[in-house]
């Protein structure tokens, strides 16, 4: 019996697909100079005492880090309201990455921050949990994923792929191509979704029983999934949202997108399937959905509904999710066997 990370859809029914979704080498220059969204916290909890030696240091203990004029700034600054983000600092006039450096260097040596604070790349504050979780993600992360999660960086995702694997943050920082909002893509789908990945592993752990079971996943390469070939049958291919090319043959095309209530409502009927022996912790479910609803709110999603089976014996029901700004995806599957 396979889950769904097994290849779905014969070859030879698709039409003119490639091995990933085409994607514009020509990504909008403005679209990857955007301003970052201002519900990204740009500071780790480990690295708050970035924000608090800005904040409350003298100027004096500050000059000892960064040149006088920035000091003055700073300090003129904070008198009126303290600062709250990275961002906010470097919106002082002066600020720039390499004094943000050198702030985080006064930070350091003067105890604020410790070794749980990696410290201060391309406009992120980062921790060393989420620095082992992007570098995790980038070494792990299929072609179509990463692309999804880096939609206006392919050159970028491209020479990650190409240089993997790597050892640390700051090595994927310093990547052509990856610049404050890729790695802020990055960071954010590498821990975001952290208590959601949570309940997927506890449901999965108990959702194969029987002669039925259900199967979900965070992370995972779409486009395998949707293309891929080897299973039995498949049946009921409905898609929205691919680009022309990437649909199979066959399928149908339904003009609009999924919204957060599709999403949700997939994803709690695969859960309540895979839970059916009511196994899971309550605290689980209830941080995982209150998760999924934090990174599915007002969101729009591309994706696919099919049916497949592995032998005349057995069904699979399937769907998969992918925001189509940002690449968070989200993949179900319920199964039956004779």
């Amino acid at each position: 019996m396979r889950h769904l990370g097994t290849a779905l859809l014969a070859a030879s029914l698709l039409a003119g697909c490639g091995g990933t979704e085409p994607e514009s080498s020509n990504a909008s220059i403005a679209r990857q100079q955007a301003p970052l969204t201002t519900t990204d916290v740009d500071v780790s909890p480990e690295c708050q005492g970035i924000l608090q030696f800005a904040n409350t240091a003298s100027y004096e203990t500050l000059d000892a880090y960064l040149p006088s004029d920035v000091v003055s700034n700073l300090v003129a600054r904070r008198s009126v309201s303290p600062f709250v983000s990275l961002a906010d600092i470097s919106s002082v006039r002066l600020v720039g990455p390499a004094r943000l450096e050198q702030l985080a260097g006064g930070a350091r040596a003067q105890g604020f921050i410790g070794s749980s604070c990696v410290g201060i790349l391309d406009g992120l504050a980062v921790s060393t949990d989420d620095a082992a979780a992007i570098v995790s993600l980038v070494n792990t992360i299929s072609d179509s994923e990463l692309h999804d999660v880096l939609p206006d960086a392919w050159n970028g995702a491209v020479n990650l792929l190409t240089l993997r694997p790597f050892t640390s943050v700051q090595a994927i920082s310093n990547v052509a191509g990856i610049g404050e909002v890729s790695l802020r893509n990055i960071r954010n789908s590498a821990t975001l979704s952290r208590p959601l990945e949570a309940l997927i592993d506890a449901a999965n752990a108990v959702g194969n029983q029987g002669n039925s079971g259900a199967y979900m996943a965070r992370h995972f390469d779409w486009w395998q999934e949707v293309t891929g070939n080897g299973s039995y049958r498949y049946g009921g291919l409905e898609c929205f949202g691919l680009e022309p090319s990437s649909v199979p043959y066959g399928a149908t095309v339904r003009p609009y997108l999924a919204d957060a209530a599709e999403v949700r409502a997939e994803f709690v009927s695969t859960l309540s399937y895979a839970n059916r022996y009511n196994q899971l912790s309550s605290s689980v479910i209830s941080a995982g959905l209150a998760n999924l609803d934090e990174r599915i709110a007002g969101r729009s999603f591309k994706g696919c509904y099919f049916s497949y089976a592995d032998d005349p014996w057995s069904g699979h029901s399937a769907a998969i999710f992918v925001d189509t700004v940002n690449g968070f995806s989200l993949m179900t599957d319920t199964y039956w066997v004779e």
